[in-house]
């Protein structure tokens, strides 16, 4: 059996891929690992030379961010925001991938193309037809409940967050689905399985890396979104998320030339996608390539 040889020209076509995907890294690591050394350097650093290994572990930086700067507050907000959201969105759009994936019926297809069209909506530009149909809807509020309902309120930002991820999810979900032999749902209901037990029982365990997928791009999503819980949660002393409240510290830090405390906000920010990523990553490439080889 023959070898193949590699040619000079594979080679030096090889070298420009390393190269390019070196220069690449770098410039995305570089400003990673300076944002978090800047984080626990003190403001007199900052005035000399910004690539300067920091003297000692400021630590305090993170702490008044978390407090003074109310970053805790904003971080919880985010949790709560997130977590919410994504389950909001897995309970809909499971479900509804599944069906659309499975079963044909009358307006299936219109269902469908419905979906399909919500992939070219972008939010940005939907934001403030949603903003004014909830304020519409607080001056019903204030009449019925005597408060305001919509605005200011993070469980409302967090189903705006899962409905506008819709889309996505479900065109993501229900290919991956239809990849799946019809033999499980076949030998379960011959046992007596209902069609809500197959789904949860036997689909979902299988669809567990498409599953990771979804929740990994949309908790990237949810965690640094800014334009809508900007828009929707306008109350200056009520609960902001991260982005939001990142940008208020960048605004009053800057005046202040408090740039540790900064910095430590940004670490706060970026510390749990990195943390997610690093834990889930083969499950993201098994999910992201697992639909195209099956079938």
């Amino acid at each position: 059996m023959e070898t193949k040889k590699t040619t000079g020209g594979e080679r030096l076509y090889k070298a420009f891929i390393y190269v390019c995907l070196s220069i690449l890294a770098i410039t995305i690591i570089v400003p990673v690992a300076w944002v978090f050394m800047a984080s626990v350097k003190e403001n007199s650093e900052f005035m000399g030379n910004p690539w300067a290994l920091p003297a000692g572990f400021h630590w305090q930086n993170f702490t008044d961010a978390w407090v003074k700067a109310r970053m805790g507050e904003y971080f919880f907000n985010s949790v709560v925001v997130t977590a919410l959201a994504l389950v909001i969105l897995l309970v809909v759009a499971l479900p509804a991938a599944y069906v659309l994936a499975r079963y044909r019926f009358r307006g299936s297809k219109l269902w469908n193309i419905m979906f399909m069209g919500g992939l070219f909506i972008n939010v940005n530009y939907i934001v403030v037809p949603i903003f004014l149909m909830f304020v519409e809807g607080d001056k019903v509020a204030r009449s019925v409940l005597g408060h305001s309902f919509f605005l200011n309120n993070i469980v409302v930002v967090a189903l705006v967050y899962a409905a506008t991820a819709l889309p996505f999810t479900i065109y993501l979900l229900s290919g991956y689905f239809a990849t799946l032999p019809m033999a499980y749902e076949e030998a379960a209901y011959v046992d007596g399985a209902s069609y809500f037990t197959t789904m949860i029982r036997i689909i979902m365990p299988m669809a567990k890396p498409s599953i990771i997928t979804v929740i990994l791009f949309n908790f990237l999503s949810f965690w640094n979104e800014y334009i809508i819980a900007m828009t929707l949660l306008t109350d200056p002393n009520g609960g902001k998320t991260l982005p939001v409240g990142l940008m208020n510290l960048m605004k009053a830090q800057n005046a202040a030339a408090q740039y540790g405390q900064l910095y430590a906000g940004l670490v706060m920010v970026m510390l749990p996608t990195l943390i997610l990523y690093i834990c889930v990553q083969k499950k993201l490439t098994q999910g992201m390539t697992l639909g195209g080889l099956k079938g």
